[in-house]
């Protein structure tokens, strides 16, 4: 039986948050978009509703943090990532996260990426 004393493994369904940052996002082409930089989750239901994307930028200068509906990230095994049906320019023109500033502009995020997120 599975137990939730080893938060090493990521080969089952859940995942310890530690182990999600870090992780490389790509585009559905297969381009590295960025990387988790975050998770926001609903206190109430414990849900994952945001993965922060670190985007853009160069050796970490310039480099912005983009909320992104979790629903839209699929994990692909093959990839060792998270893979969004986004282009470039949809993530450029879309909301910028700001620290204390996600319950604002959640709305801003949903409406920008067609989500529906529990909030």
């Amino acid at each position: 039986m599975a137990t939730m004393q080893d938060t090493s493994d990521t080969s089952g369904r859940l995942i310890a948050a530690d182990k999600v940052e870090g992780t490389t996002v790509y585009n559905g082409a297969g381009e590295k978009l960025g990387s988790v930089e975050d998770i926001m989750l609903d206190k109430m239901s414990g849900k994952a509703c945001y993965a922060v994307l670190s985007f853009g930028g160069f050796l970490g200068m310039g480099t912005k943090q983009y909320p992104l509906p979790w629903e839209k990230l699929t994990y692909d095994t093959n990839m060792g990532g998270f893979v969004v049906n986004i282009d470039k320019s949809t993530l450029e023109n879309a909301p910028v996260y700001t620290e204390g500033e996600m319950r604002e502009s959640g709305r801003a995020v949903d409406t920008h990426y067609n989500a529906r997120t529990p909030l």
